[in-house]
C-alpha cells in the first residue's frame, strides 16, 4: 500500500495528506511527553488528564511528583489553546494555513526550550521553564488539530481511540480500527524514540530531535499547500 493510498484509507480523501502529516506531529507528541515525563520531573505536556492525576498525587502526598510541574504544564496548555483560538480566526478557513502556523509557532517555542536547555543551569526552574514552553506548544496544537478535524487523528489523546478500537472491532470496520490504530502506534514509536534519545543522549539532543522534525512537518506542510486543493479548506 502506498503512502498516498494508506492515507486514503485511514481517512475520507477530503482530508488530502492531513492524515499522514498528523500522525507525523502525533509521533513527535510521543517524543515530547517521553522528555517531560522521564527529565522534566514527572510531568505531561501534552496528555493533560495525566496531569490532572498527577497533580491529585501531589496534594496527596505521594512521593516524586511535581506539583509545580503539573500546574505550570496545565496553564501553559490553557493558555496554548488560547492562542490557538487566535491563529484558527487568522487562518480563514483553510486548514492547511492553520497547520502550517500552529507548526512555525510550535517549533520557535521548541529552539527557545532549546535554548533554555543549553544556556541555563540544570535545576527546578530550567525544567519549568522547558515545561511551559513546551506545554503552550501541545496546547495551541491541540486546539488546531480540533478545528481541522480529521476523525480520530487528536494527535495527544489515545482514549476515544482505544475505545473506538473496540467497538470497531466487534463491527468489523476494518477502515475506522485502522484509522485508530494508526494513531495509537504513532504515538507509541514516538513514546519509545523519545525515551531512548533522553536515556542515552540527554535533554538537549531530545530537543534538537523535536526541533528537527517540527521543521520536517513545517516544510512538507508549507509544500504541499502551494496549490490549492479541496482538502485545504475546513469541510
Amino acid at each position: 500500500m502506498t503512502t498516498h493510498g494508506f492515507s486514503q484509507y485511514v481517512a475520507h480523501p477530503r482530508h488530502g495528506p492531513l492524515p499522514m502529516i498528523l500522525l507525523a506531529v502525533t509521533v513527535v507528541t510521543g517524543a515530547i511527553d517521553a522528555l517531560s515525563l522521564l527529565a522534566l520531573g514527572r510531568v505531561f505536556v501534552a496528555n493533560m488528564t495525566g496531569n490532572v492525576v498527577f497533580i491529585g498525587f501531589a496534594l496527596g502526598g505521594a512521593p516524586g511528583f511535581s506539583l509545580w510541574g503539573s500546574v505550570l504544564a496545565l496553564v501553559g496548555f490553557l493558555l496554548g489553546a488560547m492562542v490557538g483560538g487566535t491563529l484558527i480566526t487568522r487562518a480563514g478557513g483553510r486548514r492547511d494555513h492553520l497547520l502550517r502556523n500552529a507548526l512555525g509557532v510550535e517549533l520557535v517555542l521548541a529552539i527557545a526550550s532549546l535554548i533554555a536547555a543549553i544556556l541555563m543551569v540544570d535545576g527546578a526552574g530550567r525544567g519549568y521553564l522547558i515545561v511551559v514552553l513546551l506545554a503552550l506548544g501541545l496546547g495551541l496544537q491541540n486546539a488546531a488539530v480540533r478545528h481541522i478535524a480529521v476523525p480520530d487523528m487528536t494527535t495527544t489523546v489515545l482514549t476515544m481511540a482505544l475505545t473506538g478500537i473496540g467497538s470497531d472491532l466487534r463491527k468489523r470496520d476494518g477502515a475506522a480500527v485502522l484509522r485508530r490504530l494508526s494513531s495509537v502506534v504513532a504515538m507509541f514509536l514516538g513514546a519509545i524514540l523519545g525515551t531512548v534519545v533522553v536515556l542515552h543522549s540527554g535533554v538537549v539532543a531530545t530537543l534538537v530531535l523535536v526541533s528537527a522534525l517540527f521543521a520536517a512537518i513545517l516544510a512538507v506542510v508549507w509544500a504541499v499547500g502551494r496549490r490549492e486543493r479541496p482538502w485545504q479548506v475546513a469541510a
